[in-house]
């Protein structure tokens, strides 16, 4: 049987990198060897690992990268994320790779779609490791079918201002348990059963009415999976990812273009589990 250790003595992927991809590399391939190899086991057995292990990624720069500097990211192309996504997989374990890297599925549609001072509140935090962000787009009866999910916003005013009501559920939520913003996929529009009738919001995840249960699964054991049910949640109308316009129906879209992203680091994590 190879060892961890040997794990990480494979040649680096024989593509055109530049001497700064391959730096990166380095740096990642170190961490995992020093930060997660060893308890990979030990965590998996656990089914969580350490809050503590997402600031330690922050300060090599594995949450920040792609992210503009305003918030404290560090601008990367794609191919970071790739090198990042093939190291971390040669840890060995995928659950703790899928809950650290959350934050790359939920941060996006914030960052292209929030207000300035929505992002200035949500993504500082996140990317330096303080705090976890997930998405929420799959529901238990519509499997990856975006356009037919059934959790709705309802939008109303009252003397504590405009806000949704949203009601519904989610499962299959990678960090679901303890993120702290969770970028929700509703119905804003009932009467639209479709795309169009998609938006986006940002839910804290100490909102009244949020409700959320451990998922038991048979792989990815380390990985923070849950069923989120939203029963009545008020949501401020001000968290809406709604473009400049601040419009509604602007999350189908956000959906498929984040889905492109996590589609080529899935893959380069295939060929790291290959590897290992």
């Amino acid at each position: 049987a190879m060892s961890n250790a040997s794990l990480f003595d494979l040649p680096p992927a024989p593509h055109h990198f530049s001497p700064e991809h391959e730096a990166f590399r380095a740096t990642v391939r170190s961490f995992a060897e020093r930060e997660i190899a060893p308890f990979a086991a030990e965590w998996d057995e656990a089914g969580t690992f350490p809050r503590s292990l997402y600031a330690k990624a922050a300060a090599i720069g594995l949450l920040g990268m792609g992210y503009p500097e305003e918030y404290g990211g560090t601008p990367a192309d794609p191919m970071f994320s790739v090198i990042a996504a093939e190291e971390l997989a040669r840890a060995g374990t995928g659950g703790v790779q899928a809950s650290l890297g959350s934050l790359h599925i939920g941060l996006p549609p914030v960052i292209a779609l929030g207000s300035p001072a929505l992002k200035a509140r949500i993504v500082p935090p996140v990317l330096r490791g303080e705090k976890i962000a997930a998405l929420a787009i799959t529901e238990p009866g519509g499997g990856s079918d975006v356009a037919a999910l059934r959790t709705t916003a309802r939008l109303q005013s009252d003397e504590g201002g405009a806000h949704y009501v949203v009601d519904g559920e989610k499962t299959f939520i990678t960090s679901g348990l303890r993120a702290d913003f969770i970028t929700v996929a509703v119905r804003t529009d009932p009467g639209s059963r479709g795309a169009a009738g998609i938006s986006l919001l940002l839910v804290d995840g100490d909102t009244p009415g949020l409700e959320r249960s451990e998922l038991k699964k048979t792989g990815w054991w380390a990985s923070d999976t849950a069923h989120l049910r939203f029963e009545g949640c008020r949501v401020p109308a001000s968290n809406l990812l709604g473009g400049p316009g601040q419009t509604e129906g602007q999350g189908f879209r956000a959906i498929m273009r984040n889905f492109n992203h996590e589609r080529l680091v899935m893959a380069a994590s295939a060929v790291g589990y290959a590897q290992a």
